[in-house]
């Protein structure tokens, strides 16, 4: 949810030193060929509204996956918080939520679409680092929330 600068930018606003009295901030820049606006550049974090929000939403998500922004909107309503649909469903996103609900044509793949083949029908897992796997997942924490990645030998 907040804005991050590249790597790049990070390291040279790291370089630059304001204790220098004999060397400007503006020149310290100039030589790194860093704007000064990336400098001053502090990243904007969420409200403690919003993140409020944002538990009730996913505290709601969990009891009713079928619930999309429109009917989470009227719910978050009806619990007396101010709070339109365009950022209900901008938090939605955020967090990666959606209706589960059954699509349109829900098997038919796209024509576009490479279908790759299952190579590990044929091998058996006898050892250590043979095959590897990934998931990830939301998490909702005190504070706000968190990403939990699990790799999976």
């Amino acid at each position: 949810m907040k804005k991050k600068l590249p790597d790049s930018a990070e390291a040279k606003r790291l370089m630059i030193d304001v204790d220098i009295p004999h060397i400007s901030i503006r020149r310290q820049c100039d030589l790194l060929g860093l704007n000064r606006s990336t400098f001053y550049y502090a990243p904007a974090t969420e409200s403690e509204e919003n993140l409020r929000l944002v538990r009730f939403i996913d505290e709601q998500y969990t009891k009713t996956p079928f619930y999309g922004w429109l009917r989470m909107t009227a719910h978050v309503r009806r619990l007396g918080l101010q709070v339109n649909h365009k950022r209900a469903q901008r938090l939605m996103q955020t967090m990666g939520l959606q209706a589960i609900h059954l699509k349109p044509r829900p098997s038919a793949a796209a024509k576009e679409h490479t279908l790759y083949p299952y190579l590990l029908n044929a091998v058996v897992l006898s050892r250590p680092n043979q095959v590897w796997s990934a998931d990830i997942t939301y998490v909702r924490m005190t504070q706000g929330f968190m990403y939990l990645v699990a790799v999976i030998d």
